[in-house]
């Protein structure tokens, strides 16, 4: 079911490795041509065009964008009690790993008389968008929230699509989440048009306004990265999203039953899901084809397990030692990155490229999806090697505060004034010494 790459024994740099690895394709400049018409109907003509996008799209006529507060309550109420305790640990955990997140303001005094101060300032407003498509995340709910909340931000617009079988609004699980973290707004919109809202604001069909964000976060399709892409810049994002990611390390301690349970439960979120084992034992990776061959038929989304497994973005990449598969998933850079062998912590130590990491036989990714207290909205397509996942950082904004004294700024002014005709910009210096005339 898994293609293979036989490496053993093959010097490579990191360059070439990134070459020959599987990995999913998806060409965000290839549908910005779709996209780009959206985003201008949306910043034109605001809801109104979100309306025809969707009843195109989504197959529904919104009456309304923002979803009523009548809506998240019955939502909420209605929530299956287990599913709202799974919730409220997922919640409890998560606002545990990113309370500690919070960065204090820093005084440094350079000179006497002089200081800089770097100032932690949360963007005022978020919007947040949870996907509705393949799957429901409620919990990309709380892994958006929890970190703006944390981070101090006063407004926050969480986005998902409508679904035409719960009446034009987004779904109920969906706004059951939002309810338990106290989210009070909620728009029914999704797909590029979406973004294009959050970005440009507008006027509900009551007249309400439609505030704008100042950084949209979250995952969504191939539309959605590009519609933040047209975006950035009007707003701050949090990434370009794209299919989600798995590599394993593993040597002969694994357990092949773990590995391929592994593998099927990032292939279930979509056909270009990539699952990726690096191994050090072929005997393993037979035993995993095996464990796949019995357990994909067993799982409800087999189809699209399947679809994801023997696509061209999965496969066994063969290694001749551990270290040699640290350099591998290193090049690699997965959005999820788990470490299956002997002396897991400390393979885990040497990891420098990876969203997340997930460490032994007993800390799956699925752990980190809900439970873990990590953040799940992770950088993908090895965007791991330079960019970090969701965090209270997303959602602050760090301010350099100089104050100086006369004589602070006496002492340093024939330096400002020696670097500005330096760089042949002598008003520069005259901005100081224009405040001590001779």
């Amino acid at each position: 079911m898994l293609s293979r790459i036989d490496l053993r024994g093959r010097a490579m740099t990191p360059a070439q490795l990134r070459a020959v690895l599987p990995r999913a394709e998806v060409d965000v400049d290839a549908v910005l041509h779709q996209v780009r018409p959206i985003v201008a109907a949306v910043a034109e003509r605001g809801v109104e065009a979100v309306q025809e996008y969707t009843e195109k799209f989504d197959r529904v006529r919104l009456s309304a964008v923002r979803v009523p507060a009548s809506e998240l309550s019955s939502a909420l109420s209605s929530l299956d009690p287990a599913v709202r305790e799974a919730l409220e640990e997922c919640i409890t955990r998560a606002r545990r790993v990113h309370s500690t997140q919070r960065r204090e303001d820093k005084t440094v005094e350079v000179v006497p008389g002089g200081t800089v101060t770097e100032r932690w300032v949360p963007v005022a407003r978020v919007g947040l968008y949870v996907p509705g498509g393949l799957a429901v995340y409620p919990s990309s709910v709380v892994m958006n929230v929890v970190p703006a909340q944390i981070a101090g931000v006063e407004s926050l617009v969480v986005c998902s699509p409508p679904q035409a079988e719960f009446g034009g609004l987004p779904h109920p699980v969906i706004l059951a989440a939002a309810a338990l973290l106290e989210v009070e707004e909620v728009w029914a919109a999704g797909g590029a048009q979406a973004v294009a809202l959050l970005a440009h604001g507008g006027v509900d069909t009551d007249g309400a306004e439609l505030a704008p964000v100042d950084i949209v976060t979250g995952p969504g399709n191939v539309y959605v990265a590009a519609a933040k892409r047209l975006l950035r810049g009007l707003v701050a994002i949090d990434a370009e999203a794209g299919p989600t990611e798995i590599a394993i390390l593993a040597d002969e301690t694994a357990d092949p039953v773990h590995v391929a349970a592994d593998l099927i439960s990032q292939a279930e979120h979509d056909p270009l899901a990539a699952s990726v084992l690096v191994t050090t034992s072929a005997e393993l990776a037979d035993a995993v084809d095996v464990e796949l061959a019995r357990q994909v038929d067993a799982t409800k989304h087999h189809e699209r397990v399947r679809t994801a497994l023997g696509g061209k973005q999965s496969g066994v990449v063969l290694v001749s030692s551990v270290d040699e598969g640290v350099r591998v998933v290193d090049a690699y850079a997965a959005e999820h990155l788990e470490i299956q062998t002997a002396d897991a912590r400390a393979v885990a130590a040497r990891i420098r490229s990876a969203g997340a990491i997930f460490v032994g036989a007993h800390s799956p990714v699925s752990l980190g999806d809900y439970c873990a207290g990590s953040n799940h909205v992770l950088p993908t397509g090895g965007c791991a090697r330079h960019s970090s996942g969701l965090s209270v950082q997303t959602f602050l904004r760090g301010i350099h505060v100089v104050d100086y004294s006369e004589e602070a700024l006496r002492e340093v002014a024939d330096k400002v004034v020696v670097l500005a005709n330096a760089e042949d910009l002598p008003a520069h210096g005259q901005a100081v010494t224009a405040r001590f005339p001779r």
